[in-house]
């Protein structure tokens, strides 16, 4: 098993994913979730197996970490590497995921999104002190940006990360269970995307690759 840990043999080593299964790989778990902790109480009566993990949203991390499992082992089947983001937060599910149902606490899992976005915050920017800009080892097989590129859009996905981070804190603490896991799923990722769409004029004048004529920010 190999890890896309630079940008070269990223772009080298990645095989094409039709992107509709990639984003079925990627949202996939996550609808698991939602739905499970939704319809908990009927999949604990339709497979009383469930009943082991407890109730409704303890199920639904169940279900979820098996999902995450089968989304990293399938992604790893068809392209022979794990993206670097995906599988650190497989792990945080894993090791927070085990923890909520071990000690019958949700907050471990409402936590895991902190956990997760911080530490992408932290080591974006982190990388930045020491000349590196990290995103580049992420999405360089998606497109290439000269080096203001790479730092500039690594401090603006940095601050994201925090920024989402302090957000999930919010959600969860001031609202019910059911708010949380639908803002998980609703609420974040149209989030992001909305996000990485204002990111394209960046992307497009700090682009080695002909996107016209880049101009100054």
């Amino acid at each position: 098993m190999e890890l896309e840990n630079s940008p070269s043999k990223s772009a080298e080593m990645t095989r094409e994913v039709n992107p509709l299964l990639k984003l079925a790989l990627e949202l996939g778990p996550l609808l698991v979730f939602f739905f499970a902790n939704a319809r908990g109480e009927w999949l604990g009566q339709t497979f009383p197996i469930l009943t082991e993990f407890g109730g409704p949203i303890f199920i639904a991390t169940g279900l979820f970490m098996i999902a995450t499992a089968v989304a990293l082992t399938v992604s790893w089947l068809l392209t022979r590497t794990i993206p670097i983001m995906p599988l650190i937060s497989g792990i945080v599910v894993f090791v927070f995921g085990a923890l909520t149902l071990w000690l019958q606490n949700d907050t471990f899992i409402k936590m895991k999104p902190t956990i997760v976005n911080a530490l992408f915050g932290f080591i974006l920017l982190g990388g930045l002190l020491f000349g590196q800009s990290l995103l580049g080892y992420v999405f360089n097989s998606a497109f290439k940006l000269d080096d203001t590129g790479w730092r500039k859009l690594t401090i603006r996905w940095g601050i994201f990360f925090l920024f989402l981070a302090v957000l999930n804190e919010v959600v969860w603490r001031g609202f019910s269970t059911d708010t949380w896991v639908a803002f998980k799923v609703w609420g974040t990722m149209p989030i992001t995307v909305l996000f990485t769409m204002a990111q394209m004029p960046l992307i497009m004048r700090h682009s080695l690759e002909p996107f016209g004529e880049k101009k100054k920010d």
